[in-house]
């Protein structure tokens, strides 16, 4: 029986991984949190846990925060961090700081169980569809990759989810909705986006992101 622990700020996207996740009699979910600093407390409490399932973009303590603090505290639970952001910069920052496994919120019922059985035997999983890219990139080295200038402004997590939201098309209403904040602090993002950047648009701002290879 694998003992995860789900960490996930959205108590409806929580419930519904929750959901994914009973489907499988061999993995028991031992404590839910919506930060990382309770997914601590939980491990603070003696519960035995071996993977946390835990979102990139949490508040108090993110993923990224969580992993390092595992790895003074309890280096023996395993991480796989689950989140919007494809960006290979934050893909290669979550295995760097120790995550077992990286995948992306669209990924399949199958493959997140498998992932999470893989990682629970001393693996290592990326999700197929970052996988796929960057098999691609080493098939066709001369193709046009967007990558990352080393001149490009930082977004921060927060503002990447806003942005690969944008490039679908979705409104500042509709992005609000789905990442359970306010159409305000979505529309302050963008602006702050728009001001990193240089540019005088939301047109803009999808288009720098794009040719910089912060969104795909």
């Amino acid at each position: 029986m694998i003992k995860v622990v789900l960490a996930e700020d959205h108590k409806i996207v929580r419930d519904g991984i929750k959901l994914l996740l009973e489907m499988d009699s061999k993995i028991q979910i031992v404590g839910e949190a919506e930060n990382g600093r309770q997914v601590m407390d939980i491990i603070a409490s003696g519960q035995e846990v071996d993977v946390v399932l835990a979102d990139i973009n949490m508040p108090e303590l993110d993923g990224i925060s969580l992993i390092n603090e595992l790895k003074v505290h309890s280096p023996s639970v395993q991480v796989v961090m689950l989140s919007m952001l494809d960006n290979e910069k934050y893909v290669a920052q979550a295995f760097a700081a120790g995550a077992s496994g990286y995948l992306l919120k669209n990924v399949s019922a199958d493959e997140l169980l498998f992932s999470l059985k893989h990682v629970n035997v001393g693996g290592k999983y990326l999700c197929s569809e970052l996988s796929l890219r960057l098999l691609d990139k080493l098939l066709y080295p001369g193709a046009n990759h967007p990558d990352l200038n080393p001149d490009a402004v930082e977004f921060s997590m927060r503002e990447i989810e806003i942005l690969n939201l944008l490039v679908e098309g979705f409104t500042n209403h509709e992005i609000a909705d789905k990442l359970f904040i306010s159409k305000r602090t979505v529309e302050g993002h963008r602006q702050n986006m728009i001001v990193k950047a240089k540019v005088r648009n939301t047109a803009g701002l999808i288009r720098y992101a794009v040719v910089n290879g912060i969104v795909m």
